[in-house]
């Protein structure tokens, strides 16, 4: 797997109001926004239209640095992972936008 980019959520991104008072943990949705934002930037394609096959493995904390890598199986299909130090995050598929000829 190639690694295309990282990121980290800060302590006082909004997104952690609430998730969960004392022990922050970061909403599933925006681990995924930041995965999708990487994929899209890196490839330069076309936009991620869906994800399937998606599986949190682990939670994760503010100021946690991640680091996502994919492998491209096909044209419109881009196998992910996000990793913290060695532990697998979240893994799935996306599924690219194929223009028409």
């Amino acid at each position: 797997m190639i690694e295309i980019g990282r990121f980290a959520i800060s302590r006082e991104d909004p997104s952690l109001d609430g998730h969960f008072p004392g022990q922050p943990v970061v909403p599933g949705v925006v681990i995924l926004a930041e995965c999708v934002s990487l994929i899209e930037a890196a490839l330069g394609k076309g936009p991620v239209v869906a994800l399937r096959d998606v599986k949190f493995r682990r939670p994760l904390g503010p100021e946690e640095n991640v680091a996502v890598r994919y492998v491209l199986p096909a044209p419109d299909r881009v196998n992910f992972a996000g990793y913290v130090g060695d532990a697998v995050l979240i893994s799935g598929v996306a599924l690219l936008e194929v223009p028409q000829p």
